[in-house]
């Protein structure tokens, strides 16, 4: 397998240094895998990461529960996303606001976020346009993955509104290392050859 470009983008209140990029920095160590810090706030957010992704070209973007959401706009570029969050402003028990401590360290140094209620404005408004430009060749490059005990989202509906292609995964929410190495890793295997 040649060596290719893999870009992670982590859940919210995570990290670029998340266990999530550990795992998959073992499982693929044949590959670089990069993983940036994703801003709070989606009107920087987004501009930042379709940014990220122009410069690095990855092979491959992989996105997790609101990363998910995220990847699945990054038009043009192979995608799996994992138990898409694509509705975060409506998930009252997790994006309120106030200040709230991230899980992982940041590279900016910064231990708390804080979600305004013009973020939560900016997110109903991303929501709102985050499936345009869809074409049937776009189609092809994005697969979602859903976990049967997935009990935080549940995307797989809005994900086949607009895509063909979905698979369940016997698993919760998060990504662990069976499920990197069962459903996963033979997804990167196909797909990068």
């Amino acid at each position: 397998m040649r060596m290719a470009k893999i870009v992670y983008f982590h859940g919210f209140a995570s990290s670029g240094a998340s266990g999530t990029v550990l795992l998959l920095r073992k499982h693929f160590r044949q590959h670089r895998v990069l993983a940036p810090d994703i801003p709070l706030d989606p009107a920087e957010a987004l501009p930042f990461l379709k940014d990220f992704c122009a410069r690095e070209e990855p092979d491959l973007i992989i996105g997790s529960s609101m990363g998910g959401m995220y990847a699945q706009q990054m038009r043009g570029f192979l995608r799996i996303c994992v138990n898409p969050a694509f509705y975060m402003s409506k998930l009252y028990n997790t994006v309120r606001i106030g200040v709230f401590e991230y899980t992982n360290k940041r590279e900016d140094g910064q231990k708390k976020g804080h979600i305004t209620k013009e973020i939560i404005a900016h997110l109903k408004e991303m929501e709102e346009h985050q499936f345009e430009g869809i074409t049937p060749d776009e189609q092809e490059l994005c697969i979602g993955l859903f976990g049967r005990d997935d009990d935080r989202v549940h995307g797989y509906d809005d994900f086949m509104k607009y895509y063909t292609h979905a698979q369940w995964f016997d698993g919760g929410h998060r990504l662990n290392d069976k499920i990197v190495s069962t459903v996963v890793e033979p997804i990167i295997t196909d797909w990068l050859g």
